[in-house]
């Protein structure tokens, strides 16, 4: 019964991705928008309506998202085979895949709000789904992270009140001085959404969910929802400076690939790889190109489901081990899930004429082209040199020599993943080229010095030594990450966000709420409101009762002190 579901499931949202794609390309063509309303009811002067925008970003975008659900929610049937509440995680995936939907085809915010809060909840729920401390404290980072970002856009739908629409696309272009704070409001959304410093924290904690959500997370759902919802108010984002969103941008880039050059978890070394890259996408966005972010959107999407996929399936022979010392050799039992390894590997860094080659190659062009500051620009290179030197050093330890501590428990390339890995295989090292070919009806013809050109792929050739020197396994010595241990430590631990988010909250928390609690709950505030009621309450009643079980006495009392008071 499980093994229909996941393939009845994964077949229909393979034939979706494939008619949203065709749709795409027909209003892309005739440059089309379509957008339906339907109203709900009226409050004062705003309509409440369920709005769903139809253009070729969304379904091009609901397409790829729909694309990776299908081939996940296939290998997830071999992945999760052995896992007693299969049933539970598939329906839990799709509702994840709605929520995403949902959020991708509304113009509306608060329909947009309906998928993003689904993404949060769902989110939770997939990333404790292995019932243990370690998966609920990430859960709880992650839900509470992203309520942030929840309450923003809550606070972004009352603030639309003063335009009498929750449909923002009809006020993108109007620069008023209202337009600020709900710019504002958006940004602090996108940026929890997205993990930008500082909020950057959540998305590695996030890996204790199952590798299959870990692919469909990171690479076109959750994480790119804030950069998806950025594109949209991308009109209304190009009226300000942007300046410091940009720095952030870049800073992200910088502080997760120095993060993930001192990481030894395969799935959280991946998972600060996506964070370099949205910290890519949002800084592009914010210099005013939200046509090139959407391109690197859909072609990191799938080289980096492929990594994920692959990342799985390598931790599943290893005894799920997930840490990169255990790995090496991987080559020899695993051949073509390392090849698959490779290719995504290859197309992260932007190796030529693979998939991300094409858009973070023109990012950088135009970064270059724009003539933004050095210091920007430097930042920019030496990430994607780092991004070269993490991808080399995961090559390094799980495909090539390493320590292989640990001997696989099986060698079994299955036929649902393997063809999962195809796929996803093909789309990265085709995407990029399919897609710059159809986006941009002109080509973009960048002209500059030689030295400009051959920057980009000589910091990432360094980056690629650098990852390979840093990290070589010698007998006779040690670790870079060892001999300065304080460097490495500083370096890896991004920024101590993670330490901030947890220690030095909650126990500065939970100091205060025992306080509260003591001298509150067991204190004046016991005394003064709880017990005030309670001891005013029964004085009444003892009196009331008194009264009630003496009525005879008091009305013979009563009536002898009248009478006397007559007499007298």
């Amino acid at each position: 019964m499980n093994n229909l579901f996941y393939k009845l499931s994964s077949f229909l949202l393979f034939i979706s991705g494939f008619v949203s794609i065709i749709f795409g390309l027909i209003f892309l063509k005739v440059n089309y928008i379509l957008i339906m309303d339907w109203e709900l009811f009226s409050f004062n002067s705003c309509v409440v309506v369920m709005t769903v925008i139809f253009d070729w970003i969304s379904f091009m975008f609901m397409g790829c998202v729909l694309f990776i659900s299908s081939m996940v929610i296939l290998y997830s049937y071999s992945y999760m085979f052995n896992d007693v509440n299969s049933n539970r995680f598939l329906f839990l995936v799709m509702m994840f895949v709605i929520s995403m939907l949902m959020m991708i085809m509304s113009p509306n915010l608060m329909s947009i709000l309906l998928g993003w809060d689904g993404l949060g909840l769902v989110s939770y729920l997939l990333v404790i789904y292995f019932q243990n401390n370690k998966s609920y404290n990430a859960g709880m980072i992650t839900i509470l992270t992203n309520r942030i970002g929840d309450v923003a856009i809550l606070i972004s739908i009352s603030w639309m009140m003063n335009f009498g629409s929750w449909n923002f696309l009809y006020y993108l272009c109007i620069p008023d001085f209202w337009v600020f704070y709900l710019f504002l409001l958006i940004v602090l959304a996108a940026f929890t959404k997205s993990a930008q410093i500082p909020f950057s924290s959540w998305l590695p904690a996030a890996m204790a969910a199952p590798t299959p959500v870990s692919a469909l997370v990171h690479s076109s759902t959750l994480v790119t929802a804030g950069v998806y919802l950025l594109i949209r108010f991308s009109n209304l984002i190009a009226f300000f400076d942007c300046k410091f969103f940009v720095f952030v941008g870049v800073l992200t880039m910088f502080m997760s690939g120095l993060g993930a050059m001192f990481e030894y978890d395969l799935k959280k070394i991946i998972a600060l790889s996506t964070l370099s890259q949205l910290g890519l996408m949002m800084s592009i966005l914010f210099l005013g190109y939200p046509l090139m972010a959407f391109f690197h959107l859909l072609t990191h999407a799938f080289f980096k489901a492929l990594l994920f996929l692959c990342a799985g399936l390598i931790i599943h022979v290893m005894g799920d081990s997930q840490d990169i010392r255990h790995m090496g050799s991987s080559v020899v039992y695993l051949p073509f899930t390392c090849t698959c390894f490779c290719i995504s590997n290859f197309s992260l860094c932007g190796f030529p004429f693979l998939s991300g080659f094409y858009s973070k190659d023109l990012i950088l062009e135009t970064l270059v082209m724009n003539s933004y500051n050095l210091f920007l620009y430097s930042l920019f290179l030496i990430s994607i040199g780092l991004t070269a030197a993490y991808s080399a050093r995961l090559v390094y330890y799980c495909v090539g020599g390493g320590t292989n501590l640990y001997v696989c428990q099986s060698y079994d390339e299955d036929l649902y993943m393997s063809f999962s890995m195809v796929l996803l295989t093909l789309m990265a090292v085709f995407s990029g080229s399919m897609i710059s070919w159809l986006i941009y009806s002109i080509p973009s013809m960048i002209v500059m010095p030689l030295i400009f050109k051959l920057l980009p792929l000589g910091f990432i050739i360094f980056g690629i030594y650098l990852g390979y020197k840093i990290n070589i396994l010698n007998t006779s010595e040690l670790l870079f990450s060892f001999k300065l241990y304080f460097v490495s430590y500083f370096f890896g631990s991004m920024w101590f966000m993670p330490s901030f988010k947890t220690y030095m909250i909650y126990s500065s928390g939970l100091f205060l709420g025992k306080e509260v609690y003591e001298n509150m709950d067991f204190g004046w505030g016991e005394y003064i409101i709880s017990m005030s009621s309670l001891n005013i309450f029964s004085y009444l009643i003892s009196i009331n009762n008194y009264y009630q079980f003496n009525n005879l006495k008091l009305h013979l009392i009563t009536f002898f002190v009248l009478l006397i008071f007559m007499i007298i």
